[in-house]
């Protein structure tokens, strides 16, 4: 299977975004950037796609406003994550508070242990 690389620009929105968030650590997986805290990731980027992980409460209003399952194959979501609207990614000011709900979501979570 052959993944697309990430569009530049969403690249460029990503990192830039991220280095505005403490604790956020950002390393690559599958070849995409991605966020993590606490060993788990809270959002990353797929394809042209930029997904979080949030609760279900979270999920639920995300999916409201235009955000929908991730899903890296079809066929195969990835529980607790959702592909965010595009309107979403454009604006920085709605983005900023649905990042810090899933850096929240994970640290929250007990640490993942090391390999």
């Amino acid at each position: 299977m052959t993944w697309r690389k990430a569009p530049p620009e969403l690249v460029e929105r990503f990192t830039a975004t991220l280095a505005g968030i403490p604790g956020a650590d950002v390393r690559k997986m599958f070849g995409y950037p991605a966020a993590f805290a606490n060993g788990h990731m809270f959002t990353g980027l797929f394809a042209d796609e930029w997904m979080i992980r949030l609760p279900e409460a979270g999920r639920s209003e995300l999916t409201a406003l235009g955000g929908r399952p991730f899903e890296p194959m079809p066929g195969k979501p990835m529980r607790e994550y959702l592909s965010l609207p595009a309107a979403l990614i454009a604006d920085a000011e709605a983005l900023g508070p649905w990042l810090e709900r899933a850096l929240a979501t994970v640290r929250a979570m007990p640490p993942k242990k090391g390999r």
